[in-house]
C-alpha cells in the first residue's frame, strides 16, 4: 500500500494534490452538515467549510514554517508557540489605538499591514537571539532551549508588570493576563465583502447562507492566498543555492562544512525565516478577531504543527500543507463537530470505559458505541496520538516525505554508461 500511494501521488502534480484534497475536505465538510443539519444544512455546511478553511490555512502556514527548520536544515524548534505570541503581540502593541476608551490596553495606533511586517521582523529577531547560542548545541539542547523560550515569553506577556507602560511619555503594553485589542485582520476580508463583494453575500443568502459566514469563508480563502504564497517563496528558496546549502546541512553538517560553507550562519536564516513565518500565523490565526491573551499560546499548538508535519512529511512543502489539512480537517475539527450534532448517540453512554467495555463479553457493542460517540471530542486526541504512532511505524516518511529534494543541483539518478569494456 505504501508503494501503491508513492507511484499514485507521483503521477500527480503538487497542486493537484493539495486542490484535490481541500476540495474533498469541503465536500466532505457539506456532506456532514447536509446530513445533521436538517432544513439550515447550506449555513451548516458554510459555516464548517469556512472554519476547517481557517484551520488548515493557518496550520498549513505553521508547518510550512517548521519544515523551513527542521525538515530543511534539522533544527529542532519546539518553542513554536512562543514565537506566534511574539508576533501577534508585536502588531497588536502597533496597532493598538492610541486612545482605547476605558479599560483598553494603548498602543501606537499604526496601519495592519506595518504591524504585521513588524511582527514578522520581531519574530525572527527573537528566533535570531535564541539561536545564536542554542544552535552550539545538539538538538536535543536545542529543543530544550526553544520550549523553555516559549514558556518565558507566555509568562512574560501575562506578566501584570507590562500590562500597561510608559516610556518617553508613549503608553502601551501588552494588556497581561486580560489581553489586548487591537486593529483586526478579519476587519479587513469583512470590509471586502460588505462592499466590493456584497454581491456574493447577497447571492449566498438567498441559498440561506448567512452574512457572517460568508465572511469565514472569504477569512479562509484569504488565508489559503498567503499560504499559497508562502509556498511559492519558499518552494523558490529551497530550489536556490541558499537551499541546497540548507537540504546538504540536513543531511551531512560536517561534509557541508568541509567543502566551505558556514553552516552556523546558515542555520540562523533558516530559524530566522521560520521564526518570522510563525510570528505572521500568530497574527492572522490567533489574532484573527482583534484579540489575543496569552492562553492562546500554550505549548500545545506546538505539538499540533509537528504531528501535522510528521503526518505530512518533513522536508516536502507540499507534504506540509497535505499534513496539516490531514490534521486539521480529519483528525482535530471533525470529531468535535461530530460529538456536537449527534448528541442523541451517547444519550445512554456508560459513565466510564469500563462499564463500556464490559458487556462486550456478550458480543453487545452498543455501550460502546454509544460511549465512544458521546466522547468522540475527548478521544480525538486519543486517535491524534495513535495515528502518529502508525505513521512513525509504518510510514515514517509520512505521506510525501518520499518525494524529499536532495542537496545536489543535478540528477544524481543515472543510468549505467554505455559503450566500452566492462573491464576498462
Amino acid at each position: 500500500m505504501s508503494v501503491a500511494w508513492s507511484e499514485w501521488t507521483d503521477d500527480r502534480s503538487d497542486l493537484q494534490l493539495v486542490v484535490g484534497f481541500v476540495a474533498a475536505v469541503w465536500l466532505g465538510m457539506a456532506l456532514f452538515a447536509a446530513l445533521v443539519g436538517g432544513p439550515d444544512w447550506p449555513n451548516l455546511a458554510a459555516n464548517f467549510v469556512g472554519r476547517v478553511t481557517i484551520l488548515i490555512g493557518a496550520y498549513a502556514l505553521l508547518t510550512l514554517a517548521l519544515n523551513i527548520q527542521w525538515g530543511y536544515t534539522g533544527l529542532f524548534n519546539i518553542g513554536v508557540a512562543g514565537f506566534m505570541a511574539v508576533g501577534a503581540y508585536t502588531t497588536a502593541i502597533m496597532t493598538a489605538p492610541v486612545d482605547p476608551g476605558t479599560g483598553g490596553v494603548p498602543g501606537f495606533g499604526l496601519p495592519l499591514w506595518i504591524g504585521l511586517i513588524g511582527g514578522m521582523v520581531a519574530a525572527a529577531l527573537v528566533g535570531a537571539l535564541a539561536a545564536l547560542p542554542a544552535l552550539r548545541l545538539e538538538a536535543d539542547y536545542l529543543a530544550i532551549v526553544t520550549v523553555a523560550l516559549s514558556e518565558i515569553i507566555r509568562l512574560f506577556v501575562n506578566w501584570q508588570g507590562v500590562q500597561r507602560v510608559s516610556v518617553a511619555g508613549v503608553e502601551f503594553g501588552t494588556g497581561g493576563g486580560t489581553g489586548i485589542r487591537f486593529a483586526a485582520p478579519n476587519d479587513v476580508v469583512r470590509g471586502l465583502v460588505q462592499g466590493p463583494l456584497s454581491f456574493l453575500v447577497d447571492a449566498l443568502g438567498a441559498l440561506g447562507v448567512s452574512g457572517p459566514n460568508v465572511v469565514t469563508i472569504a477569512y479562509g480563502l484569504a488565508l489559503l492566498a498567503v499560504v499559497a504564497a508562502v509556498y511559492w517563496v519558499l518552494d523558490r528558496l529551497t530550489a536556490s543555492p541558499f537551499g541546497r546549502v540548507l537540504k546538504a546541512i540536513r543531511e551531512d553538517e560536517t561534509v557541508t562544512q568541509a567543502l566551505g560553507k558556514d553552516t552556523r550562519l546558515f542555520k540562523i536564516k533558516a530559524f530566522m525565516i521560520g521564526c518570522a513565518l510563525m510570528g505572521l500565523a500568530g497574527v492572522l490565526f490567533r489574532g484573527q478577531g482583534g484579540y489575543i491573551a496569552p492562553g492562546q499560546f500554550r505549548p500545545i499548538i506546538t505539538f499540533y504543527v509537528f504531528a501535522a508535519l510528521i503526518i505530512g512529511g518533513s522536508g516536502s512543502n507540499t507534504g506540509s500543507i497535505l499534513g496539516a489539512a490531514t490534521f486539521t480537517a480529519v483528525l482535530f475539527y471533525f470529531p468535535a463537530r461530530l460529538g456536537e450534532n449527534l448528541p442523541y448517540a451517547g444519550a445512554n453512554a456508560p459513565g466510564n470505559v469500563v462499564d463500556a467495555l464490559a458487556p462486550l463479553s456478550a458480543l453487545d457493542l452498543g455501550p460502546l458505541l454509544a460511549y465512544v460517540l458521546s466522547n468522540v471530542s475527548l478521544l480525538r486526541f486519543v486517535v491524534i496520538g495513535v495515528v502518529i504512532v502508525w505513521v512513525m511505524q509504518n510510514r515514517p516518511e509520512g505521506l510525501l516525505g518520499h518525494r524529499v529534494e536532495p542537496a545536489a543541483s543535478v540528477d544524481l539518478d543515472r543510468g549505467a554508461a554505455t559503450g566500452g569494456d566492462d573491464d576498462e
